[in-house]
C-alpha cells in the first residue's frame, strides 16, 4: 500500500487514491502505525491546526460536573441528584457519573474487549465495511465522498437496540462483554431519562414514553499513538446527533469539552462514565438543556480506547416518519417553541451531509 505523507505538496497530492489505498488495506490506522509510519498520511492533516486557528490550550483549572448516583431511590437524595443533573444539563451538557451500579470489572472488560478486537487483524478485515445498513462494521473515520479531513481513529460500530445483531455477527473478541455492557447501559439510560424528565419538571416516564431510550448505537474507538499529533485530531469538533451519549474511556485522556469558549479537559476518573446530551434533547427541551461541542485530541501515546453508546432513533425504515419537536408541557407564552418539528432520519442525514465537524445543524431547524 502506498500513501502520501504530510510532507506531500498540493500539486502531487491525490486524495482519492490515498483514501482508496487506506480503505482497501482494511487494516485501519493501527495497521499503518504497525508498518512503521513516521509521518501521517496527508488525508489526516488538519490545515487549520497547522495554522493554529482552532486549537487552543485547555483550561486545566475547571472540571466538568461529577454526579454521584448513590442513594437515588431515597426521596431526599433523589431531589439533590435531580438538581445537580438540572444544573449540569443547563450549563454544561456534560457530566461524569459515579456509583452508577455498572461494576468496574464490566467496564474494564469492555475496554479490554474493544482493544482485543482492534488488535486482531483478521477480525478487522472480515468486518471492514462502509455499508451503514449493516449492524456490525469496522472502518477508519474517513469521509469517502467529501473533501473532509480524516480522523486518527479506527472504529467498531454495533447497532445494539432496538433490534440487536445476531450473536454470530458480533466479533468473538468482544461478543460476550458487548452484550453484557450494552444491557447495563440500556438500564442506566432508562434511569437517566427518568432523572432528566424529573429535572425538566415532567413525569419520570416522559422521555422514555416518546422513544428516547429505544435505540442504542455503539462505537468502540481505537486511537493509536500518533507520530504527529499536532497535525491531526482523534475526533474533530462536533455535537452528538441523538438524545444522550454514555461514554466509557480508558485512563489515557484526550476528550475536551467547549465551555464558556474554553476547552476543558475531561479527566478520566476510574469507574466513572461520561454523560453528554445530544442535539435532539436540546431541540425537544427547547434549548433548556444543551448539546455542546467536544473533541478528542490525537496523542503521541496510546492506544486510547473509548466506547460511545448513543441513545438515538435514526434507524430506518421504522423511524422514517417519527417527528420530534419541543415538548408541549415545557412551552408557554413566555417560552414559545424555538424549533420546528423534525423527522429524526432527515435530521441525521442533514447533519452528516453537511459534515459533522463544527456544524450547528440545529440552527437549520429553528423557527
Amino acid at each position: 500500500m502506498v500513501v502520501t505523507t504530510s510532507a506531500a505538496t498540493e500539486s502531487n497530492y491525490d486524495r482519492k487514491n490515498e483514501i482508496k489505498a487506506i480503505d482497501e488495506s482494511k487494516i485501519g490506522i493501527k495497521g499503518l502505525v504497525d508498518a512503521g509510519l513516521a509521518k501521517i498520511p496527508r488525508v489526516f492533516v488538519h490545515e487549520h491546526l497547522k495554522l493554529e486557528v482552532k486549537s487552543g490550550p485547555a483550561n486545566t483549572n475547571i472540571e466538568i460536573p461529577v454526579i454521584d448516583l448513590e442513594g437515588r431511590l431515597n426521596s431526599t437524595r433523589r431531589g439533590e441528584i435531580i438538581e445537580k443533573i438540572r444544573h449540569a444539563c443547563e450549563k454544561w451538557g456534560f457530566f461524569q457519573l459515579i456509583n452508577h451500579e455498572i461494576p468496574i470489572t464490566v467496564l474494564e472488560e469492555m475496554i479490554a474487549g474493544i482493544r482485543r478486537f482492534h488488535e486482531d487483524t483478521k477480525a478487522k478485515e472480515e468486518l471492514y465495511s462502509r455499508d451503514d445498513k449493516k449492524k456490525v462494521t469496522f472502518n477508519t473515520k474517513i469521509d469517502m465522498t467529501q473533501a473532509l479531513t480524516a480522523y486518527w481513529r479506527d472504529t467498531l460500530t454495533c447497532v445494539m437496540a432496538p433490534h440487536p445483531p445476531a450473536l454470530e455477527e458480533l466479533p468473538t473478541a468482544c461478543r460476550d462483554i458487548m452484550q453484557e455492557y450494552t444491557k447495563s447501559v440500556m438500564s442506566l439510560g432508562t434511569d437517566l431519562f427518568e432523572l432528566i424528565s424529573e429535572a425538566l419538571g415532567l413525569n419520570p416516564n416522559h422521555l422514555k414514553d416518546i422513544g428516547c431510550a429505544e435505540g442504542l448505537y455503539v462505537m468502540g474507538h481505537y486511537y493509536p499513538a500518533c507520530p504527529e499529533p499536532e497535525l491531526t485530531m482523534g475526533t474533530g469538533i462536533h455535537t452528538d446527533s441523538g438524545f444522550l451519549t454514555v461514554l466509557l474511556q480508558d485512563h489515557t485522556g484526550g476528550l475536551q469539552v467547549l465551555h464558556d469558549d474554553q476547552w476543558i479537559d475531561v479527566t478520566p476518573i476510574p469507574g466513572a462514565l461520561i454523560i453528554n446530551l445530544g442535539d435532539l434533547l436540546q431541540l425537544i427541551t427547547n434549548n433548556k438543556f444543551i448539546s455542546v461541542y467536544h473533541r478528542a485530541l490525537a496523542k503521541n501515546v496510546g492506544p486510547r480506547i473509548s466506547i460511545a453508546s448513543f441513545f438515538r432513533t435514526f434507524i430506518e425504515p421504522e423511524n422514517s416518519s417519527r417527528m420530534y419537536g419541543p415538548i408541549k408541557e415545557l412551552l408557554s407564552k413566555d417560552n414559545p417553541p424555538l424549533f420546528r418539528e423534525v423527522n429524526v432520519v432527515d435530521y441525521f442525514h442533514f447533519k452528516h451531509k453537511q459534515g459533522v465537524e463544527g456544524t450547528q445543524a440545529l440552527a437549520h431547524f429553528k423557527l
